[in-house]
């Protein structure tokens, strides 16, 4: 867990910014399809409340409902994916790889392995879930 630290991060064209004051989880890794969809594979996220996310641009993001208890945050010019939250939830789960680094944090775990692709082979032994973790 990192604390102490206000993480900043955005997406590759600038076009949302973003900063984190406050704690943020170690890094969840998780195998669900929709974050395959959506991300090209893993998702990697780290949890913070969600009035420590603020904005410093914020002019291209776009949340997409991706079901009907949650949506993503993504730059409509690059594409970048940045977010995950539940809809009216107090937590943002910020998409890992757009902290600038270093961030100070470490993967913890993995989730929804159960419904990961078949080629997707994790060889780390870090834990596995078969379906979400309960937050820590």
């Amino acid at each position: 867990m990192q604390t102490g630290k206000m993480l900043t991060g955005g997406c590759l064209c600038g076009g949302v910014r973003y900063r984190v004051k406050g704690e943020m989880s170690d890094v969840s890794l998780c195998h669900c399809s929709q974050c395959a969809r959506t991300t090209g594979h893993v998702f990697a996220s780290a949890d913070c409340a969600a009035d420590a996310l603020a904005f410093e641009e914020s002019r291209t993001l776009r949340w997409y409902r991706s079901s009907q208890k949650a949506e993503r945050g993504f730059c409509a010019e690059c594409g970048g994916n940045l977010f995950w939250r539940k809809i009216g939830g107090d937590v943002v789960e910020v998409t890992a790889g757009t902290l600038d680094r270093p961030t100070g944090l470490r993967l913890k775990h993995h989730i929804h392995c159960a419904s990961r692709s078949d080629y997707d082979e994790i060889h780390d032994h870090l834990p596995q879930h078969a379906a979400e973790a309960e937050a820590d």
